[in-house]
């Protein structure tokens, strides 16, 4: 059991796979085995996860700086993005960025959108001519950032609505994304919640751009009031965009995000981006100031030594949270010499 940011998780040495899936704290686990208790024991009701959703939402709210009332919830980024993408007029002009995760593109694509993509440096300098951009905060591939002031800049000179997924980067870095028009994230990674469980922040200027392709009783105002019979019925706000919840990946998400919020993300940073960036450094090769590195490496020489990690557009992906230490990165390095 390694202990970090005030809570405990059983993470094994070499466990460099937070991109792909990542370890809750002990704390998150417990509650969502309690749910199963009680759900396998018959003493589960409904309503009783209705205030973990609440929590959940909250969360994810603090951490990418915007009102509760803006988010909505469902179970993965591209159901959430299929509400913007049906908003779109035939033919839209989409900006992202070249090799771009496809839940992220494949929404639009799926609604006939013309997708020009391009390297994440040029993306701000392309953003006029498009009608959306929709890119994530940090690529899924390699952890590129993209410079979101550049980006804010341009598309609010051009007044290009942009869609930013935070799936690579809510949890780890800092984010105020208040001014973007939809904030996207899936749990399961840096969130260090199940999978079963995502977010989408709608901002005002946009709702009415925004479809409820699968509107239920769970995004009526009073949920137990849309249970049955017409007519629709929807929440006023982003609510109306919920879909009904994965009732365990919020049991451990009401945890989760919450313990995320309430530590210092300005520290994880510095610890995660320190823990990639010496391993870059030590490899003769420049820091990024980014949480994920994309190596040239064999990854059954990885495997062999205990580490866990993905291969990811022909590189072998390493992530590091605030659970990873020092002697993940020697753990690397001696596998590689």
């Amino acid at each position: 059991m390694r202990t970090a940011f005030g809570a405990g998780f059983a993470v094994p040495d070499g466990y460099l796979n937070t991109p792909s899936i990542g370890i809750p704290p002990a704390a998150v686990a417990d509650a969502v085995a309690g749910a199963v208790e009680a759900w396998r024991t018959g003493a589960a009701q409904p309503p009783d996860f209705e205030p973990l959703v609440a929590r959940a939402r909250q969360g994810f709210a603090d951490l990418v700086g915007v009102p509760a009332g803006r988010v909505a919830i469902g179970a993965t980024v591209a159901q959430m993005l299929a509400m913007v993408a049906a908003g779109l007029p035939g033919g839209a002009r989409v900006l992202t960025a070249a090799g771009e995760f496809t839940s992220t593109t494949f929404p639009f694509a799926a609604r006939g959108a013309r997708i020009t993509e391009v390297p994440v440096a040029d993306l701000p300098g392309a953003v006029r001519g498009h009608d959306l951009v929709a890119v994530s905060v940090v690529q899924s591939a390699d952890g590129t950032l993209v410079d979101l002031d550049a980006l804010r800049a341009e598309c609010e000179a051009a007044g290009v609505p942009v869609v930013l997924d935070a799936t690579q980067a809510a949890g780890w870095l800092p984010l105020e994304l208040e001014w973007a028009d939809w904030v996207v994230a899936a749990g399961y990674k840096w969130l260090l919640s199940p999978r079963g469980c995502a977010w989408l922040a709608v901002h005002p200027r946009v709702a009415e751009r925004t479809v409820p392709v699968a509107a239920n009783w769970f995004a009526g105002e009073d949920p137990w009031q849309t249970v049955y019979g017409l007519p629709l019925r929807l929440a006023e706000g982003a609510r109306r965009f919920d879909v009904s919840p994965v009732w365990f990946a919020h049991a451990g998400a009401a945890v989760a995000l919450p313990y995320l919020a309430s530590i210092d993300l300005n520290a994880v940073r510095a610890h995660a981006v320190q823990l990639a960036d010496t391993l870059l450094t030590r490899l003769g090769l420049p820091g990024r100031g980014s949480a994920i590195v994309a190596l040239e490496a064999d990854p059954a020489a990885l495997a062999r030594a205990g580490i866990t990690a993905s291969s990811r557009a022909g590189r072998t992906r390493l992530g590091f949270h605030l659970y990873n230490t020092g002697d993940d990165v020697e753990r690397v390095l001696d596998a590689l010499r």
